[in-house]
């Protein structure tokens, strides 16, 4: 049956997702039109097709511990020099993601793998190219500001054509007044006391 490659990510949901896509597209990013806006929480992952059920099992039963938190988007950060990226920063929500990320990674599932870097959630709107283009990406949108509540996450595989497309959404299965299972981090008030990225130069990426 071959390989597929795959990635799970956290959608940016509507108007933020195509106003992001647009604006990557006009730092020039080659490869802006075949990504949508995500939150990555499994990077691209060449698997054996014939695991497709398999990881579409696993991951329903991440989604299924999982319950809806805030996401809060706010300023711009970078990788430089280690990466070439510059992203928006994930500064409410990180801790949600770092826990999920875990889990659909976990070494017991279809999908066990290392990181190349520290996980470090974010929103990519520039990678590879230019540092004048890049420089631009990191200030244009430096005030930029989204919120919206995450309800689950999906999976998306990637075309021969380099285009990344959903092949199934995993909602999540616990509702905001269930008791979380262990290991699932409860989000703080909308302040963001425990849950703010606050590195304006992380370690290494995630993408």
């Amino acid at each position: 049956m071959g390989t597929v490659t795959l990635g799970v990510s956290i959608a940016v949901p509507e108007p933020y997702g195509s106003f992001l896509q647009k604006r990557r597209e006009s730092f020039g990013d080659p490869h802006a039109h075949g990504i949508p806006t995500h939150v990555t929480l499994l990077p691209p992952t060449e698997v054996d097709a014939s695991s497709l059920p398999a990881i579409e099992d696993h991951l329903a039963e991440v989604a299924a511990e999982g319950r809806p938190f805030r996401m809060r988007l706010s300023g711009t950060g970078t990788f430089r020099p280690l990466s070439p990226v510059v992203f928006v920063n994930v500064v409410e929500g990180s801790s949600s993601c770092a826990w999920l990320q875990k889990r659909v990674r976990d070494a017991s599932g279809p999908v066990a793998r290392e990181l190349q870097f520290p996980y470090h959630p974010h929103v990519t709107i520039a990678h590879g190219i230019p540092e004048e283009a890049m420089d631009r990406a990191f200030e244009e949108l430096a005030d930029y500001e989204a919120a919206w509540t995450v309800n689950g996450f999906a999976l998306y595989e990637q075309g021969a054509d380099g285009v990344w497309r959903l092949e199934r959404d995993f909602p999540f299965g616990r509702t905001d007044g269930e008791h979380p299972p262990p290991g699932v981090p409860r989000q703080t008030d909308q302040a963001g006391h425990t849950d703010q990225a606050g590195q304006a130069r992380p370690q290494a990426p995630s993408r």
